[in-house]
């Protein structure tokens, strides 16, 4: 089975409709993994019908809150509800990921007043208990590493590498994912705009997931392709990778209104013939 579940749909502005990024890709028997964490990501993995003890690898693409905001709550919930039998979790990220981890739930950590209630309490033991864990509940502890550009994890039947992508450098730096699995391969690009790492990274693809902010006219009036890709940005890199799929996400609420989606769907045409996809929350794609 090949899926991805779309949790997070959006940008850094808040809608009834879409807000944040997040993904999590379903790939044959290997453990799920997630891409970025991004507002209220934790609620719609459950919604999604996930638990977030089935998560063991999580990986940032850059460290804006629409794509880490649910971190914290994603790391208590996933710790609060596993027992001693759920797999590890492992993270990797770019800089300052390490940091933003041990700054939550490290010892020192901002969440730590939680931990330690919820580590020593009767009623806390009790619920732990009654869920099928052995006391004493042990403090959370999470394989997390801050990676850069170039980063390979090969696990047999399975693949990550990352690129370097371009968006709001020096401040941030933006990691693009590529997996391989048994002959398939995805591109997790989220806001980057056109450069030749991430290109290249994509170069085969079957799936590329990528930032289209808006129309290309008006990303380029507004000087917004500074930092993310318009329709004519997205389409360009697609034909130039040769991807299968192209799936849209982070875009303006003015998507979504019939005309502007198909006047968008027309300029990526232009250039671009493959599948386009504009991604919805909760939207599951087969693979």
């Amino acid at each position: 089975m090949r899926r991805l579940h779309i949790l997070c749909a959006g940008n850094p502005t808040p809608t009834a409709e879409r807000f944040g990024t997040s993904f999590v890709l379903e790939l044959d028997d290997i453990p799920l993994m997630m891409f970025d964490c991004g507002p209220a990501a934790t609620y719609k993995l459950a919604k999604a019908g996930f638990s977030p003890t089935q998560i063991e690898h999580l990986f940032f693409t850059h460290h804006h809150f629409d794509h880490n905001a649910d971190y914290p709550c994603f790391l208590l919930a996933r710790w609060d509800q596993s027992l001693h039998t759920t797999p590890g979790l492992h993270i990797r990220g770019p800089q300052p990921t390490a940091q933003i981890t041990e700054r939550l739930i490290g010892p020192e950590g901002a969440f730590r007043a939680d931990l330690t209630a919820r580590m020593n309490a009767a009623g806390s033991h009790a619920v732990y208990v009654n869920r099928g864990g052995v006391l004493p509940r042990p403090d959370p502890t999470v394989d997390v590493q801050d990676i850069e550009p170039g980063y390979r994890c090969d696990n047999g039947s399975w693949q990550v590498r990352s690129a370097l992508g371009s968006h709001m450098e020096p401040w941030l730096t933006l990691l693009v994912y590529r997996v391989d699995c048994a002959g398939f391969s995805i591109v997790f690009a989220t806001d980057t705009k056109p450069c030749a790492p991430p290109i290249e990274l994509a170069s085969g693809a079957d799936v590329l997931v990528i930032t289209c902010w808006d129309h290309q006219e008006i990303v380029d009036r507004d000087n917004v392709a500074k930092a993310m890709s318009g329709t004519r940005d997205v389409a360009e890199i697609a034909a130039q990778a040769g991807v299968g799929r192209l799936v849209l996400t982070h875009f303006c609420s003015g998507f979504t209104e019939p005309a502007s989606l198909d006047r968008a769907r027309r300029e990526i045409g232009e250039i671009y013939d493959g599948e386009v996809i504009f991604g919805n929350e909760l939207m599951v794609l087969d693979l």
